[in-house]
C-alpha cells in the first residue's frame, strides 16, 4: 500500500516506529476498531465515531487538554494500514499515515508518519528551522507515547492510563 498522494502537499514528515511481538493481524484488529484510540492513546479523553462503515471512516479525538480534532480516513487496507487527514475548522489539515510491516510470522512493526501543516507547506528554508527545532521533537515525543500506549495495551489487555508516559505540552494537562 502506497502512501496517499495527499502527502505530496507537505515538505516534511515525522515518523516513529515500534516493534511488536505479535502478528500484524492482531495489531490491525486493535487499530481498526471503532473508537480504538480510547484503548491505547495516552492523551485521548474520548474518541467518538462520526461514521464507521466499510467504505467510510470518520471520528473525532477529544484530547485531555480540551481541544477536538476530526479524523477523516482517505485510504484503508486491511492488515496493512490507513491514511487520514486530521484537523479542525480553524486550521489547515495535517496528514497521517499508519503502516504495519511484517517482520516474522509472529512479529511486526507499526509506523506512524505525521505530515503536519504548520511550518510545512510554504517557505522551504524559513520554515525548516522552526520545524526541526520545535515541531519535530514535539511530534516525535507524541508519536512515541501513542505507540508506547498501543504496546502497553497489547501487553496488558486493558486501556492505557492517561499520561502514562508523561504529559505533553500540546495534548495533555
Amino acid at each position: 500500500m502506497q502512501v496517499s498522494s495527499i502527502a505530496n502537499n507537505y515538505l516534511r514528515s515525522v515518523t516513529v516506529t515500534k516493534e511488536f511481538d505479535l502478528p500484524k493481524e492482531k495489531i490491525w484488529e486493535t487499530i481498526s476498531k471503532e473508537s480504538n484510540l480510547e484503548l491505547f492513546h495516552p492523551f485521548c479523553k474520548k474518541n467518538p465515531t462520526i461514521a464507521w462503515e466499510e467504505n467510510r471512516h470518520e471520528d473525532e479525538i477529544h484530547y485531555i487538554r480540551g481541544f477536538i480534532l476530526k479524523r477523516k480516513f482517505v485510504a484503508w487496507e486491511k492488515n496493512t494500514g490507513y491514511d487520514l487527514v486530521i484537523g479542525n475548522q480553524k486550521h489547515k489539515q495535517s496528514f497521517v499515515s499508519w503502516r504495519i510491516n511484517e517482520r516474522t510470522p509472529v512479529g511486526c512493526s507499526l509506523s506512524i508518519s505525521v505530515y503536519p501543516y504548520i511550518f510545512n507547506m510554504r517557505l522551504k528554508f524559513y520554515d525548516r528551522i522552526p520545524f526541526e527545532l520545535y515541531i519535530r521533537p514535539q511530534l516525535s515525543s507524541y508519536l512515541d507515547s501513542v505507540l508506547g500506549g498501543l504496546k502497553w495495551h497489547m501487553e496488558n489487555n486493558k486501556p492505557t492510563p492517561k499520561n502514562h508516559f508523561g504529559t505533553h505540552k500540546w495534548f495533555s494537562k
